[in-house]
């Protein structure tokens, strides 16, 4: 049986970025989300296929960093016995559970991660008018995962199971490098969060879910015909049997579209170790561009300049 778990599922993740305007125009224009509930300076960025208010937020800042990173509990009750134990073991709260005044309200937390990641959780925050993503709509329908970057990624992989119950569901490794990226799920899906091996913290990417394979593949075109810069991709991981095609964002940081990640039997499942010098490991079909360390570092991005400071909002 999965362990007992107080949240339930990925929310939204939240970015400073210098050049708000610009990445405003990239997510809406581009990348295919609806901005609401703008105001100066901070834009919340909706799913048309999700019920969550908003997957992506933006804030101008003349710091780029992880604002935070958001995950759903079940009802005030869990979020409350969830911060109860943090605080219990030493963990650094930045705020006490209570309401929230962001859009669909609710009553949440936030805190530091062991690398100072601001976290937040929430519960009865307000679902939002959303709507089914028709056939050949080539925008996100709602937010897949958020994988970070970590110089110690088997520590922080130790405090995301102890303290938030996620569990291991695959690792990549380098046989010279060792492991370096631990797939982690908070639920049936493959991954809600990765943990990927890096020289500091910092985001590696952001990944969206799209309708289904016709769909991405005429969304990674179109940000193709747009000029976007390609990473790496079309192809499919081993690990979670996903699709990727991966771009940067006009801040440098990675977004990928993505579709078809594996919904697991968590009592029947057993993580494996896949070695990604193998090429079908990195792409099952063999259709991406190669990979190499040139364009793993783009995905390193910044360091964080965010680490143990919370956001203004």
């Amino acid at each position: 049986m999965p362990p007992q778990r107080l949240i339930t599922h990925l929310r939204h993740v939240d970015l400073a970025v210098p050049d708000y305007q610009t990445q405003l125009d990239f997510y809406t224009n581009a990348w295919g989300l609806k901005a609401e509930h703008s105001d100066s300076g901070l834009t919340f960025l909706a799913a048309e296929g999700s019920p969550e208010q908003y997957v992506v937020r933006l804030r101008e800042s003349g710091d780029k960093r992880i604002d935070l990173i958001s995950f759903g509990a079940k009802d005030s009750a869990d979020v409350d016995t969830l911060a109860g134990q943090l605080a219990a073991d030493g963990v650094q709260l930045v705020s006490e559970p209570g309401t929230l005044h962001t859009p669909g309200g609710g009553y949440g937390f936030r805190f530091f991660d062991n690398e100072g990641r601001t976290v937040e959780i929430s519960a009865h925050v307000g679902v939002r008018e959303h709507r089914a993503i028709e056939e050949g709509e080539s925008i996100p329908v709602r937010l897949s995962h958020v994988v970070i970057n970590s110089p110690d990624p088997e520590g922080t992989q130790a405090f995301y199971e102890k303290h938030l119950g996620f569990a291991l569901s695959d690792t990549l490794m380098h046989p010279r490098m060792g492991n370096m990226m631990f797939f982690m799920r908070i639920n049936p899906w493959h991954h809600s969060l990765a943990i990927a091996r890096g020289p500091h913290p910092s985001l590696h990417h952001a990944s969206f879910e799209m309708r289904g394979i016709d769909e991405y593949m005429r969304g990674t075109g179109r940000l193709l015909r747009a000029g976007v810069e390609k990473i790496w991709g079309p192809g499919r991981h081993l690990a979670g049997n996903n699709t990727f095609t991966y771009f940067l964002d006009p801040s440098g940081n990675t977004m990928e579209y993505t579709t078809e990640l594996d919904v697991l039997d968590e009592d029947a499942w057993h993580p494996h170790v896949y070695d990604f010098t193998q090429p079908e490991v990195s792409d099952q079909w063999g259709t991406a561009n190669a990979m190499n360390e040139f364009l793993a570092a783009k995905s390193f991005n910044d360091p964080d300049k965010g680490l143990f400071v919370a956001p203004p909002v």
